[in-house]
């Protein structure tokens, strides 16, 4: 049965993650902001050397036998909310697997686990990324292009992917790879997707273009193009017959069970945000002598001290959900509509909470005096990326309703 208590080992952790984004990241936060794309690397070789001590470096939870209960995700989840209480930004530096290892970990065989995932163990920080997105595919994967052929005991992908988190870094900074969709069988729609590790290095394969962004701007964003990029055969994750689709965990379900375990983690970053914002505001107005007096009922509260209430409210039940979806993933339970519904939450909780952080505070809060007006920009990606919260509301739907994709658009 689920606990909303911390666990003790996540407790200590939490309080060197803590360290890290006060006395790491905020010194630093404002500088990376305004300087786009350039690599905080004290911070990544600094996580790199505690994550190889902890045995934590792929950001992809693969616990080995122990006693005691799972809770790889539920670590992932604090970690990643402590960390973009420092820095959204930053965080998503943090050297490991990223979205990459997701997939790998969703959809991979045990070989392949082994395989790619245990360079982030190494002496070098490493990452990894995943490419979906195409100009002309973004929220409807089956529209995929970028196409994979097999030649003997190559696969060549030729296509073109934007907006892939962390795509310079992994392909370029460091010696990681890149998770590739594409089709083998374009005839075959969402059915014919498959994924495809791309190693750093390999020919064909090219970072194009680093996007300027409104938030996160630590964080690169590139468009990656495969041309005539060969990759060995066994470089594909899970099987490569479309006839075994339906009783595989590869294609569109391969994807889709990726985001069940990375959408709650883009939620506990969005709880960082909020978290760093709400406490904010309590210190600025305590700092003028407001007090919250969460004993009286709501009528007799100022309008102020019922903003703070209610945007406390918002963070405090979006983490409640983002802590069920990754309890339910370390437990090894179907969380699609768990994992959806903390994404919408989340998203919809952190640009809300940073937008009346901004009213509550006024001009300063607008000025670059504070970070808060960073924040506010940094908050709307998380109802964006790993699906729009309008994807996300037309999966919940589905699920609940009973009905496909088809039947409910």
């Amino acid at each position: 049965m689920i606990d909303f208590e911390m666990p003790s080992p996540i407790a200590k952790q939490r309080v060197m993650l803590q360290t890290v984004a006060e006395n790491m990241m905020r010194p630093v936060s404002r500088q990376l902001d305004e300087h786009e794309h350039e690599i905080p690397w004290d911070y990544i070789n600094f996580m790199h050397g505690a994550m190889r001590a902890t045995s934590a470096g792929s950001l992809a939870p693969q616990e080995k036998k122990r006693e005691g209960p799972r809770l790889g995700y539920q670590i992932l989840a604090h970690m990643i909310e402590t960390l973009s209480w420092g820095d959204a930004g930053m965080y998503l530096c943090t050297p490991g697997g990223g979205l990459g290892a997701a997939a790998v970990e969703a959809t991979g065989t045990p070989e392949q686990k082994e395989r790619f995932l245990k360079r982030f163990q190494e002496e070098l920080p490493v990452l990894g990324c995943m490419a979906m997105t195409e100009p002309q595919a973004g929220s409807d994967t089956s529209s995929i292009r970028t196409t994979a052929v097999r030649d003997g005991d190559f696969w060549v992908l030729n296509g073109e992917k934007i907006f892939v988190t962390a795509g310079q870094k992994s392909l370029v900074e460091t010696k990681g790879f890149v998770v590739v969709w594409a089709t083998i069988d374009p005839s075959a729609g969402r059915a014919g997707m498959r994924p495809f590790v791309v190693e750093a290095g390999t020919p064909g394969v090219s970072v194009t273009k680093l996007e300027h962004k409104l938030g996160i701007r630590a964080s690169d964003t590139a468009s990656v193009v495969l041309q005539d990029c060969r990759i060995p055969f066994g470089n594909i994750l899970g099987s490569a017959e479309v006839a075994k689709e339906k009783t595989t965990e590869t294609g569109f379900k391969g994807a889709m069970a990726t985001f069940d375990a990375t959408r709650p983690l883009v939620s506990a970053s969005a709880m960082g945000i909020a978290r760093a914002t709400v406490e904010l505001v309590k210190e600025m107005l305590a700092q003028q002598g407001v007090t919250i007096r969460y004993h009286l009922p709501r009528q007799k509260l100022s309008h102020i001290e019922r903003e703070v209430i209610d945007i406390e409210v918002m963070l405090r039940s979006a983490w409640l959900l983002v802590l069920k979806a990754v309890w339910m993933a370390d437990q090894r339970l179907p969380n699609s509509s768990e994992a959806s519904m903390s994404k919408v939450k989340a998203g919809d909780a952190v640009t809300k909470i940073t937008q009346r952080a901004v009213e509550l505070l006024g001009p300063v809060a607008y000025s670059r005096k504070l970070l808060l007006e960073k924040w506010f920009r940094d908050a709307k990606i998380n109802d964006i990326f790993e699906g729009t919260g309008q994807i996300n509301r037309l999966v919940v739907a589905r699920r609940i309703l009973g009905y496909s994709s088809r039947e409910l658009r």
